[in-house]
């Protein structure tokens, strides 16, 4: 004991005289509730508030309260003490069971509270005893089990609704000879326990068992006030050389505090001890921390006749009535007082045997640290900062450490730190830092490798790969790389660092469809300028081969359009590539994309051709070829001429035109509407490098007639131009016959002699009857260059045309004269002279006409009966009449839609013709003024 420190974790909080309205000498105490009960020999019941003064009280006995206890479920008061006995032969010491919360008024001053239950202890079946000990369990309400010690080593029992008087009794016989001195109960599980200690023994009931059954633990035991129960429920035996605990199955552990236990107690976990000092004598009043081992508090007091325990203090009472009240310090005062002391692992033990928060405990360790750095003793400082990880930040840490002679003690530090998953990136590199400066490479490979294939790693993977490619340790980073499936990483350090193609190949071919193709995207520039080959095959097999193998429909494979920007520099590659994938996929979605992207390699004038230092490895056989070539002039370099390179440039051009101009047709076929390509980009790149087939084919789809004369007439290609015209301006075959008219214009602007071309497009003119003569005659005069010979013949014929016109015009208007004269006349015949109608049959049918009969001015007679009901008009005449008046409105109609007759003047070859014939049709004859 005397080895074992002392503190002051403890101080006094209050010290004085009980109340004087506690009036007799106290018997006995309890606490509970809130309050503190004192139980005195004139039979009153006291209480006491938090202040320690007197709150109220009742008499419980009419003479002396031996035993109380408050209990906790419900606000019962248990009491034994003596009362006025009926008979010589009955005992007067009884049980009550007072409720505190009804309460009977008996003055104005005071109040008792209402006894429930009274029972006497003593019976014929139960002898009389003194009573040594007592103890009160509170089992399901309402039931109590109540347990009395007596000095004849019995234990009486009492268990039930005392209230309702449905109790049971029954004994528990011990020794015959030793009195019971302690009792304490203990729940087992479902068992219920009943220690009784004597002098002699400790001895245990299981009060499961009918009847219970006896156990003796131990044949010592203790003095009244010496035994208590710890917050575990175990036992405890206080005798002069040590204090002993119990559990079920025997004597426990025990500490060797020597003196004589006036009393005993437990409090928080400590053990509350009251000893006769065997130097002195005196009685010491001793905390003690048996899982610190050490004195929380000692104070010298003087007989002290009660303990107990309420508020968070522990409060004991001397035969004098005195009180002292003691109170535990907060954790930060006790931690401020070892600290004072250099005791740090002292206050580490005590933060975590009280179970403070791992924040207060990281707290006392990293004081704890700081001590020891200050001492220098840097390998126990790094095992206390350890402990902090978590709650004390790593950079407080590793500022102290990053001094290149504790360069271990930062690297057990920052495994640590990573094992517990807490490592920053910093930290990551910190550390691996620290592997490569030490050279220690067996501690990089264990932290790299440590949980190979379980789990993830506890670091962060992309500082890991960087640190590791920056010192060399290419393997390494690999690893790191390959398990945490950074394939980015693994590629761009076989590429980069190590130039490893063909396990790059290798590796992008192992993976995952998906993830195959997000690397080509990243590193196939790369790929494509070594190994240009491999890398298309494998770009062929995540476009194509999927498909058959997994079921997986066209639509969800990768497009090689997403693989274009990979071809970068090496268009030949990326032609090669999509000419294979055009091969075996004949409806991709993509393929207009790929089609506009062939396009513009074929139709491209600037495409680089492989040259020696950019050979295509034996892509295909062009480059073969050429490599071979290229060997050869590294032969003889003198033979290699500027010449050649440029006839090879010119005829690998000549090739991909035609097979653009192949493209162009296969892609457009005469089922489709539209081309399997754009359109407008096709125009823009035959236009953009020259390419007349393409342009020509392309207008000629089109029906752009016009752009397709364009293109010869900018050639000055006049037998093409020509033979065009007659191919596209043929109207009886679909053809534009107002391409004459263009070509003619050409001709009159060329300003060139070009009678034989003029000749032959005015055959045409003439013949399809194109252009009147005054325009064609305006038209080739504006080139100088031609003579009036030139049409000569074809004006002649047109005049000796126009003559013929003009006669059988003239004729037509002789006639449509004389007619219109006859009618005029006719008309007028009709308003003046009166008609002699002499028709003798019928017109409608032919039998001789008799009256009444209908007579027409067309000159129809007509039975009345052959004609129908109220009618006005001529049978015979009536629909040549309807039909006149129907055409006439048909013209009135038409002068109002001047779309349709300027639509007319334009689409016919003599627009003044139609305006004439508007005039003489009367349909645009009458005018209006607009001012009117």
């Amino acid at each position: 004991m005397y080895q074992w420190r002392k503190f002051d974790f403890f101080e006094e909080k209050y010290g004085g005289k009980i109340p004087d309205d506690v009036t007799g000498d106290i018997q006995c105490c309890s606490s509970g509730r809130g309050k503190v009960v004192i139980g005195s020999n004139d039979g009153s019941v006291s209480f006491l508030d938090r202040g320690i003064k007197f709150d109220s009280g009742f008499h419980a006995h009419s003479s002396s309260v031996l035993f109380l206890q408050h209990l906790k479920q419900r606000n019962f008061l248990v009491t034994v003490g003596e009362d006025e006995q009926i008979s010589p032969q009955q005992s007067g010491i009884c049980l009550k069971v007072f409720d505190l919360d009804k309460v009977q008024e008996e003055s104005t001053s005071s109040s008792t509270p209402e006894c429930i239950g009274i029972l006497r202890i003593f019976t014929n079946q139960f002898p009389e005893a003194k009573i040594t000990s007592f103890l009160v369990l509170e089992e399901v309400p309402p039931i109590l089990l109540i347990a009395i010690g007596l000095d004849n080593g019995c234990v009486y029992c009492v268990k039930g609704d005392i209230a309702r008087e449905r109790i049971t009794r029954f004994k528990l016989q011990v020794d015959g000879r030793s009195p019971i001195t302690g009792l304490g109960f203990r729940m087992d599980g479902q068992a219920l326990l009943l220690f009784a200690v004597t002098p002699d023994s400790v001895n245990l009931f299981s009060m499961l068992a009918q009847p219970p059954k006896l156990q003796t633990l131990d044949h010592i035991g203790g003095s009244v006030n010496t035994v208590t129960m710890s917050d575990r429920s175990e036992l405890i035996v206080g005798r002069p050389e040590a204090v002993y605990f119990y559990e079920v199955d025997g004597r426990g552990p025990c500490w060797a505090f020597e003196g004589e236990k006036k009393f005993m107690g437990w409090f928080r976990g400590y053990l509350l001890c009251v000893i006769a000092d065997p130097k002195t004598g005196k009685n010491v009043f001793n905390v003690y921390d048996l899982k610190n081992r050490l004195i929380a508090y000692s104070i010298v007091v003087d007989k002290v006749s009660n303990m107990l325990c309420e508020w968070g203090n522990v409060i004991l009472i001397t035969a004098d009535k005195s009180l002292l009240c003691i109170t535990e310090k907060d954790m930060e005062s006790k931690l401020d007082m070892l600290f004072k002391k250099n005791l740090y692992t002292v206050a580490i033990n005590l933060v975590q045997s009280q179970h403070a928060d791992a924040a207060a405990t990281a707290n006392v360790m990293r004081k704890y640290g700081d001590h020891l750095y200050g001492k220098q003793d840097f390998d126990e400082a790094m095992s206390q900062y350890i402990n902090t990880i978590g709650y004390l930040e790593p950079s407080f840490v590793i500022q102290k450490f990053l001094d290149a002679q504790r360069i271990y003690n930062l690297t057990n530090y920052l495994e640590k730190l990573h094992e517990k998953g807490l490592a920053s990136k910093d930290h990551t590199t910190l550390l691996l830092n620290c592997y490569t400066k030490l050279k220690d490479v067996e501690k990089l490979n264990t932290f790299i490798r440590k949980e190979d294939g379980i789990g993830e790693l506890k670091f962060d993977v992309e500082t890991a790969i960087r640190v590791c490619r920056a010192a060399n340790y290419h393997e390494h980073a690999m690893y790191v790389a390959k398990k945490a499936g950074k394939h980015e990483w693994y590629l761009k350090i076989l590429l980069e660092d190590l130039g490893n193609y063909d396990e790059a190949l290798q590796y992008v071919s192992s993976l995952e469809p998906s993830q195959a193709g997000v690397t080509i995207k990243e590193y196939g520039k790369i790929l494509i300028e070594h190994k240009p080959k491999e890398t298309i095959d494998i770009l062929m097999r995540l476009c194509t081969e999927q498909g058959t193998s997994n079921g997986v429909y066209l639509s969800m494979l990768p497009s090689p359009v997403d693989f274009i920007n990979v071809f970068v520099q090496h268009p030949h590659s990326l032609m090669h590539f999509l000419e294979r994938y055009a091969e075996i996929v004949k409806d991709s979605p993509a393929q207009a994309e790929i089609n506009n992207t062939l396009l513009e390699l074929y139709l491209s004038r600037d495409l680089n051709f492989p040259s020696i230092s950019l050979s295509e490895n034996g892509l295909d056989q062009d480059s073969t070829d050429h490599s071979v070539a290229a060997a050869a002039s590294k032969a003889h370099p003198e033979k290699r001429t500027n010449a050649d390179s440029k006839d090879a440039m010119e005829k690998d051009c000549t090739e991909r035109q035609q097979k653009g101009l192949e493209l162009l047709k296969m892609a457009w076929p005469s089922d489709l509407e539209q081309p399997v390509y754009d359109v407008d980009l096709a125009i823009i790149l035959c236009e953009m490098n020259s390419f007349k087939e393409g342009l020509l084919y392309l207008y000629e789809k089109m029906k752009l007639y016009k752009e397709v004369i364009v293109c010869y007439m900018q050639n000055h290609d006049h037998e093409g131009l020509i033979a065009c015209c007659k191919r596209l301006g043929d109207s009886g075959k679909g053809g534009d016959p107002s391409l004459w008219a263009d070509l003619l214009k050409y001709f009159g602007e060329i300003g060139e002699d070009c009678t034989k071309e003029v000749k032959e497009v005015l055959t045409y003119i003439e013949r399809d009857d194109i252009l009147p003569p005054i325009i064609v005659l305006q038209t080739l005069a504006k080139n100088p260059c031609l003579t009036l010979s030139v049409i000569k013949d074809y004006i002649a014929r047109k005049l000796e045309q126009e003559s013929r016109i003009i006669e059988e015009d003239r004729r037509a208007v002789e006639k449509y004269q004389e007619t219109t004269k006859n009618m005029r006349k006719e008309i007028e015949d009709l308003r003046t002279n009166a008609r002699i109608f002499q028709l003798s049959k019928c017109t409608a049918c032919t039998f001789t006409l008799d009256i009444p009969a209908v007579h027409f001015m067309c000159m129809h007679s007509f039975h009345q009966r052959c004609l129908g009901d109220n009618e006005k008009e001529c049978p015979e005449c009536a629909p040549e009449y309807r039909s006149v008046m129907e055409m006439k409105r048909s013209l009135e109609q038409n002068s109002k839609d001047q779309d349709l007759f300027f639509q007319q003047v334009k689409g016919s070859k003599d627009g003044f013709s139609v305006i004439a014939e508007y005039f003489g049709k009367g349909i645009i004859s009458k005018t209006s003024d607009a001012t009117s």
